[in-house]
Formats: structure tokens, sequence, C-alpha cells
């Protein structure tokens, strides 16, 4: 658990991407607070309900990933012992955690009840319809 909760990076060029990265998974959660606040969204129920499972895959593809590979973390290191896993989800992606992270927060803000963090907001009442 202490090898997979450290975040800070080694290089200059990954330390930018965490932060970048970190602000933009922030906005995910503040900007649906505020969207329901004000009321800019009107998502219908499925399509929440809908967001919320697909969300619950991603979790569950990180959890598969953390079960087959003891070594995952979110820093890529190399450790001794550490072998090239070619099996389960490694098999389909070579970085299934990550497609897990994407698969996890891209429906967020949709799974909050607001299309302002994934569609502009021009596009908004298209999507409503």
């Amino acid at each position: 658990m202490e090898r997979r909760a450290r975040a800070k990076e080694k290089e200059k060029q990954q330390n930018l991407l965490s932060i970048f990265s970190t602000i933009i998974f922030l906005a995910g959660f503040i900007i649906p607070g505020f969207d329901h606040r004000f009321a800019w969204s009107n998502v219908p129920v499925y399509i929440i309900i809908t967001a919320d499972i697909i969300v619950l895959l991603g979790y569950l593809i990180i959890l598969f990933v953390f079960k087959q590979n003891s070594y995952a973390s979110r820093i890529i290191e190399i450790n001794e012992n550490q072998k090239v896993i070619s099996t389960g989800l490694y098999r389909v992606v070579r970085h299934p955690m990550y497609l897990g992270i994407l698969i996890m927060f891209l429906p967020t803000p949709i799974a909050l009840g607001s299309y302002w963090v994934d569609f502009p907001p021009k596009i908004t009442p298209i999507v409503a319809l």
C-alpha cells in the first residue's frame, strides 16, 4: 500500500502532468456541484444511472488490475523480482489501469448530473435533447 500511495513523480514533466490531471480531476467534481446548485444541466435519470454503471465498471477494472499485478501503482517503477504480466486484462490492453481510470473518470460528471465538464456549453443543449 505504501508503494501504491506514493504520488511524487521523479521527472519534472511527469510532475507537471500529474498536477494538470489533478486539476482536471477536481474540476470533474467541483463543476457538477455548481451545475447542481445553479441548475445548468437537466440530465435524465436513465443517463445518470447508465453513467453510474460505467463508473462502477472502471472501478472493477482497476480492482482486477490490482489483483493481477501486485506491482501496479500510479508511479512507474521497476522493482526486483518484478515480471512482465501478459495474462488477464494485460492480454488485451498493455495498461489496463489507465483504461479503468479513463472509464471511471470520463462519465463521472454525467453520473453527478452535469454535462458541463464533458461537453462544452454550446453543445449541451443538443445533448440534452
